[in-house]
């Protein structure tokens, strides 16, 4: 793949290490240092998810017309600011709940535009046939970090003290700035502004100057919701997405709490199958070889909707937990067959004149409607149980297949 790709891969890697290390990070500072009540976690985790999304929407377009790579530094060097600005104040004794909403913003913004940036410029760095292994690359690091990062970040946290993964965190993002600014060379110059969102007309001396005009806002949704592979994509895989974080916190609730798992066993239970990440990326790429993109990609799709509605059934002691193991490991296998696959189809989907907003619009309405669902699901549960509200999540999961696309794109 070239020395290029390896410093962006390096580069991403300790992005996605850093990120899970400090996993419910900013939750357990409120807690443990603040001493925060419930409802002001709530607010914390959900203020930053929607205020820092509805900020992103105008970073979209603001990446498209830019130069890809100086974006995604000087996005990392602002979350590596803003989360080393925890740990100061903490020392200094002035930190507080508000501090941890700006930042949560701030990084939850600054996330949302470098993941845009970043699809962009994979596309430009790397042949088009290459895209599939490189998505997969990520998939099983993305993986891989999310097996190590949680245990090995409250065992940081019980050692050296509650802010020790936000540092951790900010210097990770430092280091992504360096291994993205190692990777040297030029990229294609970014597309011109136009007369008018999408089509041809005047254009600015280098595409980034210029106030950001109401159609260049909407372009991302606009373009995928007028294509005809991506349109069905999009709502399948917020939909999905959306369901399983939904019921995140409720399995929490059933496990820790109705049916009393220790939380080594509750970690165990999630962290365990998310081997199954790392072997479901390996495989995309010979599967897609020998079935094709699309097969492969309806069928994942179709597989990973059919193992959530078995989460009902878990009990207490040794078979509830193995049950859960083996749910989510099928689950996330299936996960990690598609979404390398489904990946690559989109970005080879986007012209790369849209690329950026296609992604920011994209990762803006996921995480949104992540939101949206999790505070619903929330009510769904203190009227029916928990139990019975991750039954509703899973028997509406089995209805997503539908959404995907029926004829190869």
């Amino acid at each position: 793949m070239g020395r290029r790709f390896g410093w962006l891969w390096a580069a991403y890697a300790v992005n996605a290490f850093g990120t899970w290390l400090a996993f419910d990070a900013f939750a357990l500072v409120a807690i443990l240092v603040l001493h925060a009540r419930p409802a002001e976690v709530s607010l914390l985790t959900a203020t930053g998810l929607a205020v820092g999304t509805a900020a992103a929407v105008p970073l979209g377009p603001w990446v498209e017309f830019r130069r890809k790579r100086p974006v995604m530094i000087a996005m990392d060097l602002t979350r590596c600011a803003a989360l080393a600005s925890i740990p100061v104040a903490y020392v200094l004794g002035v930190l507080g709940l508000a501090q941890l909403v700006v930042v949560s913003v701030v990084v939850s913004a600054a996330g949302i535009a470098f993941g845009a940036a970043a699809g962009a410029y994979l596309k430009s760095l790397v042949p088009a046939e290459d895209l599939l292994v490189a998505n997969g690359r990520f998939e099983a690091t993305n993986w891989t970090a999310t097996v190590l990062g949680p245990p090995l970040g409250t065992a940081a946290i019980g050692l050296f003290g509650p802010v020790v993964t936000l540092a951790a965190d900010a210097v990770s993002h430092l280091l992504s700035a360096a291994g993205l600014r190692a990777i040297g060379g030029g990229e294609p110059p970014p597309p011109a502004r136009t007369g008018r969102s999408g089509g041809s007309g005047e254009s600015g001396r280098s595409g980034g100057s210029g106030r950001l005009r109401r159609g260049e806002l909407l372009e991302g949704w606009r373009y995928i919701l007028t294509h005809p592979a991506l349109r069905p994509l999009f709502f399948n895989t917020v939909l999905v997405n959306a369901l399983i974080m939904a019921t995140a916190p409720l399995l929490a609730v059933l496990m820790l709490g109705d049916l009393g798992f220790a939380p080594w066993q509750y970690g165990l239970a999630f962290g365990l199958p998310c081997l199954g990440g790392i072997l479901g990326a390996r495989l995309a790429r010979p599967l897609v070889t020998r079935f094709g993109r699309h097969r492969v990609m309806r069928t994942a799709g179709t597989l990973r909707a059919c193992w959530s509605l078995g989460l009902v059934l878990v009990g207490p002691g040794a078979g509830g937990l193995l049950l859960v193991i083996v749910v989510e490991f099928a689950l996330i296998t299936c996960t990690g067959v598609f979404n390398p696959v489904f990946a690559t189809h989109r970005l080879e989907q986007v012209p790369a004149d849209r690329t950026a907003r296609t992604l920011a619009a994209w990762s803006v309405s996921g995480k949104t409607t992540v939101a949206a669902l999790t505070a619903l699901w929330g009510l769904l549960a203190g009227l029916t149980g928990p139990r019975a509200a991750i039954g509703a999540a899973g028997l509406l999961m089995l209805f997503t297949p539908l959404l995907l696309p029926r004829r190869q794109g």
